[in-house]
């Protein structure tokens, strides 16, 4: 079991690291507009934490809080709606963009520092 929660957890990462990649590489070229990289790197995410999230509802001491696991659902949720609706646009709003990077940053924090 712990094996396949740490196959879940790279997998994780790499959606992660998928999701901001694509939408720096976006910001850096002056174009703001959803890349495929930043669609399935929002995928991932989802998929992935649901997964890491669901096996851990059985008690015991390292059970994550789940008040933190509702939290980084509602911002996976949000990011991937951010990223899904506006996908075949030629080009996004500024601000919708950041936002998209910056609740990634979130996301990641909250994972971090939160206990």
């Amino acid at each position: 079991m712990q094996a396949l929660r740490l196959v879940l957890l790279y997998a994780h990462l790499i959606g992660f690291a998928v999701l901001l990649g694509g939408g720096v590489t976006q910001y850096l070229s002056g174009k703001f507009r959803i890349n495929p990289a930043m669609l399935w790197g929002s995928v991932i995410q989802l998929v992935t934490g649901a997964l890491l999230a669901a096996p851990l509802r059985g008690g015991g001491d390292k059970e994550p809080d789940p008040i933190k696991l509702v939290v980084k659902a509602v911002i996976g949720i949000l990011i991937f709606i951010m990223v899904f609706v506006p996908r075949k646009r030629t080009s996004v709003a500024k601000g919708h963009f950041l936002a998209i990077v910056g609740m990634t940053l979130l996301n990641a924090a909250v994972a971090v520092f939160w206990p």
